[in-house]
């Protein structure tokens, strides 16, 4: 791994560190606003659905005008969101600023395109190993820098994020070199900016089915997300500190996982197997955590799912580079992010329907569905692997 790598891996580390500091928070914030469950499941919503149409569009961009300028500007639109979110006076601004955050939030994509400029395809699955493990890092740190910030306000959470953003931003200003090859053939028509292979990515060969099985796990990783706070707080009677050291200790576990864990399960088993392998793990855990409302019961299941579930997201992402062209490597990995982005907005808004604040104990069901539907996906995925398997697996 050259020196290049290693800056990008600590730009994820920073960006990421800016993300996480936000989970704890934004359930809570929305609260403040006296917005209802339903309501702040839509505030995760305006988020993810803005970042849905822009990050093709990033992706695309970057394929052609190069990964650092856009990056940039990914960069900037989170700094500016987080200002304005941290300083709202009413709910509007609020949701506004979740808005060109998702806009502008097409850092993962442009990140993860680097990896691949960078990388040979047989040092792919490591190299996203890593940049999950970076990102994990940042889920470490984040919540601890979030609780810190929470002795202030709530909003100085959203403020210390941009802070945090910024140093990314410099970062990518000052050290990170430009990666993209000149010598790749640029598209020739100007005004195509990836919108269209919203639809046309689905039917690209290896990819499509790599992005709908995505899809299909964000879609469930996000009801769990969203139910999984509330729960936490009523059902198990915890306080916010609490839940922000469990959101610390699964930063830590996955950190592990994707550094040590993937450098061992990648001399046994190839990349299908190890995503295999975390979906089941990851389906288990919904499944057995609201089984027993017990603190002590729900942080064994906790570990078991922080573990397994670092496996999930780097084993897609290394498929899917696997299975694109070189030229194409910033726009399929900004159409992953981008149908990854859309599933955030609409699995937080189904586990808001099916949820019933007056009745602290129906924050279970979308744990349970969110098992369900993902040991669903897990045979999808099986079914359909001939599809997505690199012919040299």
């Amino acid at each position: 791994m050259n020196r290049t790598f290693w800056i990008t891996s600590l730009i994820v580390f920073v960006n990421s560190l800016s993300f996480t500091i936000l989970i704890p928070i934004i359930y809570l914030y929305g609260k403040q606003f006296e917005l209802s469950d339903f309501h702040t499941s839509l505030l995760f919503s305006t988020y993810s659905v803005a970042q849905f149409f822009a990050t093709p569009v990033i992706g695309k961009l970057s394929d052609r005008f190069g990964r650092k300028p856009l990056l940039i500007i990914s960069l900037a639109g989170t700094v500016i969101a987080n200002l304005i979110a941290g300083t709202a006076t009413a709910a509007w601004v609020l949701f506004f600023a979740r808005f060109l955050d998702g806009i502008t939030g097409g850092n993962m994509s442009v990140t993860q395109a680097v990896m691949s400029d960078i990388t040979s395809p047989k040092n792919r699955a490591q190299a996203f190993g890593i940049y999950g493990a970076a990102m994990g890092l940042g889920f470490v740190l984040g919540p601890a820098l979030s609780l810190f910030a929470q002795q202030i306000s709530i909003g100085a959470a959203f403020l210390a994020a941009g802070l945090v953003a910024f140093v990314a931003l410099l970062m990518t200003i000052l050290f990170l070199p430009e990666t993209l090859d000149k010598q790749i053939q640029k598209p020739g028509n100007i005004f195509d900016l990836g919108l269209g292979n919203l639809i046309k990515g689905l039917a690209m060969p290896g990819i499509g089915i790599l992005l709908l099985i995505n899809f299909l796990i964000g879609t469930t990783f996000t009801m769990f997300t969203y139910a999984f706070q509330p729960y936490f707080l009523k059902v198990l009677d915890q306080n916010n500190q609490g839940l922000t050291l469990l959101f610390l200790t699964f930063g830590t576990l996955g950190v592990i996982m994707q550094t040590w864990g993937i450098s061992i399960l990648k001399n046994k088993f190839d990349v299908v197997k190890i995503l295999f392998l975390g979906l089941f793990f990851r389906s288990s855990a919904f499944m057995l955590m609201p089984v027993w409302a017990n603190i002590n019961y729900f942080v064994v299941v906790s570990i078991m799912f922080s573990l397994f579930n670092a496996l999930v997201q780097p084993m897609i992402s290394t498929l899917i580079s696997l299975n694109a062209k070189p030229e194409e490597q910033g726009t399929v990995l900004g159409l992953n992010a981008s149908y990854l982005s859309i599933s955030n907005g609409v699995g937080p808004v189904i586990a808001g329907v099916i949820v019933n604040q007056s009745q602290p104990i129906t924050y279970s069901y979308p744990l349970y569905l969110a098992g369900f539907l993902t040991f669903l996906v897990l045979g999808f995925a099986i079914y359909s692997r001939r599809q997505y398997t690199p012919s040299n697996f």
